[in-house]
């Protein structure tokens, strides 16, 4: 049984959560992008960036409060890392997907517009093309901070930028 437990996380090249986040609670969104599990580890979602509150940027409080309409949603919280992408960021939070049941939710908010490709050193990852499309997509459709904030440019490798 174990062993098909670790066969079958190896085969979806997720790297299952440490057993301390076995059961993931939320308590906190940060901003756009960022979470707080119930034992106090952050957690930055993998590839997007938001606007940030901190800098008063257009569509932060916008973006944090999508976030938190779609971590409300039923389904089982998971957060799975990216074989290509480091674990922890400089400021030592998780680099993690967050997945509610299937659905994830680091490609929704750019699908919706609340936050934006963002390969960090130009690393790209596991849902980097889903990522770009979506954000196409958005801006195109003019959802979110591409209609809020009309001088966004998309420029995966560089944060966003929407003041």
């Amino acid at each position: 049984m174990r062993r098909l437990i670790l066969t079958i996380l190896t085969a979806t090249l997720t790297l299952s959560i440490t057993p301390s986040h076995a059961d993931i609670k939320i308590t906190s969104i940060t901003d756009g992008d960022t979470i707080k599990l119930s034992d106090g580890t952050s957690v930055r979602l993998l590839q997007i960036d938001s606007p940030e509150l901190r800098g008063n940027e257009c569509y932060a409080t916008e973006a944090q409060k999508a976030l938190a309409k779609l971590i409300n949603r039923s389904g089982k919280i998971s957060l799975t890392t990216d074989p290509n992408l480091d674990e922890v960021d400089r400021y030592g939070r998780l680099l993690r997907y967050l997945f509610i049941g299937k659905r994830n939710i680091n490609l929704e908010m750019v699908r919706i517009g609340a936050a934006a490709p963002y390969f960090y050193r130009s690393e790209r990852g596991l849902y980097s093309e889903k990522l770009i499309k979506a954000a196409q997509s958005a801006r195109a459709n003019s959802r979110g901070l591409w209609s809020a904030c009309p001088n966004t440019k998309l420029e995966p490798n560089r944060a966003l930028a929407t003041n």
